[in-house]
């Protein structure tokens, strides 16, 4: 089941690609450089990626930042919202709360779900788990869903060209 959701994820990735253009990096440098992997997939509705406590993530006590966290949990959303909007999108805002501390050598896994999806936004939720399945973190976020090409409701009526001359 899990080959066979990666390969749905893959198929889906390069589908992106070819609308987001030759310049957009997928999965982004911030993915890759804190060696995330992608584990599961439910087309549209959820994304599982593991991602090492790297010893430069540590804080003063040995733990994973919880910066470096959020942005593990950010690094989920984001793939997972593209994916399930078919567009570009922005966060605008991410909460985390943290509940149990995180040492180098250890594997966080975080599983993100899509809970509603508007015409301009999404608004997902994620669980971080530890090596031992306990859950060391959580988050939601809500996104925004960016339009290459906006257009505004007079644009989209008929016979608005000249409203489209004025920008």
């Amino acid at each position: 089941m899990e080959h066979e959701s990666l390969l749905i994820l893959a198929r889906e990735l390069e589908e992106f690609k070819k609308h987001a253009g030759a310049n957009t990096p997928f999965p982004p440098d911030c993915f890759t450089s804190m060696k995330g992997e992608f584990l599961e997939y439910s087309s549209r509705k959820s994304l599982k990626v593991a991602f090492p406590v790297l010893e430069g993530s540590l804080n003063p006590q040995g733990k994973m930042q919880g910066g470096f966290l959020t942005a593990a949990f950010d690094n989920v959303f984001g793939p997972l919202s593209y994916l399930a909007a078919r567009a570009p999108c922005v966060t605008l805002d991410i909460h985390t709360q943290f509940f149990r501390g995180l040492e180098a050598g250890e594997t966080v896994f975080i599983v993100a779900e899509v809970i509603a999806r508007g015409v301009g936004s999404l608004y997902m939720t994620a669980e971080a788990f530890n090596s031992a399945k306990k859950l060391v973190a959580t988050s939601h976020t809500n996104l925004l869903i960016v339009n290459r090409e906006p257009r505004t409701m007079m644009q989209k009526q008929k016979g608005s060209s000249d409203f489209e001359k004025l920008f």
